[in-house]
């Protein structure tokens, strides 16, 4: 028989939890089935990591031979699959409007004398600005189409001063650089936004569910506990967060091939941490809302803002200085941030203290406030003795 009440109590605490979350259907859907199905369909769009065969169009009014070289070129561009080619910009831009393409590339009528006399030639590039992906893809499949026929003319004329193809093909690019991404190698845009997502997917479901469990607890007059409950309550929610961490870690990333391993027992460190941040400040959520509904309203539409606060796909330098502040009170800001470093870029565990120290802080402070908020007083429903 175990004297001790704390431990009695911690344990009395956990079990009740888990078997709460098993039993409450909606709790149960977001904290654990909700992880599992937006680990099959999230990456599910960015498969093919990179965008190609982007519809556009080539407006061509020099008709010369560059010209057509140039749009030969674009038609064998992956990037690009070049439906139209007119001599009417304003036949193009129709397009674009219609959806039917999403760019186009504009070559001048003087393109070629231009060339000739040795006078700057602009190619004027037009892309879908609302579609971030595709105009990427057109604005460098163009590129590098005229880059590639840039290139080829300023060798001819070199040639023509007397210089050999050697020689004309290294005074054009003395110094040649070649780019490699160190942990992105495929350049995919879903091995960028996927890792650092998933963070982001575990806290939300996690805060959903542990705020909605708060919620139910007090609308049944059950809120009240001692700091043993309390423990008891956060280490049962730990446990299934835990576990659908090491479902995105240790399968999912395994699964669509993406960047990961660099550090894989720092990641498990990070999760210890992580996790019972993100438990902490949902039922800190539950118990100022305490109403299982609004939790889920009002967490459901803080993702995106929580997103760019996190500094993975927004400069944090570019924030106004109260967000920046502010962006530490979410654990996705640190859990991100440790998480690329050690998952991805194989960073030493004691490069991250720093975010694990504010995920740490989050924990203490958070039950702090939970013992303070929900101190157990006499005559109250659902009242624990510690």
């Amino acid at each position: 028989m175990d004297l001790d009440p704390t431990r009695t109590l911690f344990r009395a605490a956990w079990r009740d939890t888990a078997l709460a979350v098993l039993r409450d259907k909606g709790v149960l859907l977001i904290m654990l089935l909700a992880p599992i199905i937006y680990g099959f369909f999230y990456p599910w769009p960015y498969g093919t990591q990179a965008v190609t065969r982007v519809p556009v169009a080539v407006v061509d009014e020099d008709h010369s031979g560059l010209s057509r070289q140039i749009a030969r070129f674009a038609m064998a561009n992956p990037r690009l699959d070049v439906r139209m080619v007119t001599a009417d910009a304003q036949e193009a831009r129709d397009a674009l409007w219609r959806g039917e393409i999403e760019g186009y590339a504009l070559l001048p009528h003087d393109l070629r004398r231009n060339v000739i006399r040795g006078l700057p030639a602009v190619v004027t590039i037009e892309g879908n600005g609302a579609y971030a992906l595709l105009n990427k893809a057109v604005l460098y499949g163009f590129s590098e189409a005229v880059g590639t026929v840039s290139a080829g003319v300023e060798i001819r004329k070199l040639q023509a001063g007397g210089q050999s193809a050697v020689q004309a093909a290294r005074s054009r690019s003395p110094l040649n650089t070649q780019l490699v991404a160190l942990f992105n190698p495929t350049e995919g845009y879903g091995s960028y936004v996927v890792p650092a997502v998933a963070l982001l997917i575990l806290q939300q479901t996690l805060l959903m569910g542990a705020a909605m469990l708060a919620g139910t607890w007090a609308e049944a007059g059950h809120l009240r506990a001692g700091m043993g409950a309390w423990l008891g309550r956060l280490g049962a929610l730990s446990t299934f967060g835990f576990l659908s961490g090491l479902f995105y870690f240790g399968w999912v990333f395994f699964l669509q091939d993406y960047p990961r391993g660099g550090n894989p027992f720092g990641a498990l460190v990070l999760l210890l941490f992580y996790v019972p941040a993100i438990c902490t400040v949902g039922l800190l959520l539950g118990c100022w809302f305490r109403d299982r509904e609004r939790a889920l309203q009002v967490l459901l539409f803080t993702a995106l803002p929580m997103a760019f606060l996190s500094g993975f796909s927004w400069p944090v330098e570019a924030l106004p200085g109260p967000l920046q502040a502010l962006r530490w009170v979410f654990p996705s800001t640190a859990g991100i941030q440790a998480s690329l470093r050690l998952n991805q870029m194989g960073a030493p565990l004691h490069d991250v203290l720093p975010y694990l120290g504010v995920l740490l802080s989050l924990v203490i402070a958070g039950l702090l406030a939970l013992w303070l908020a929900a101190m157990p007083r006499k005559g109250d429903e659902g009242f624990q003795r510690e």
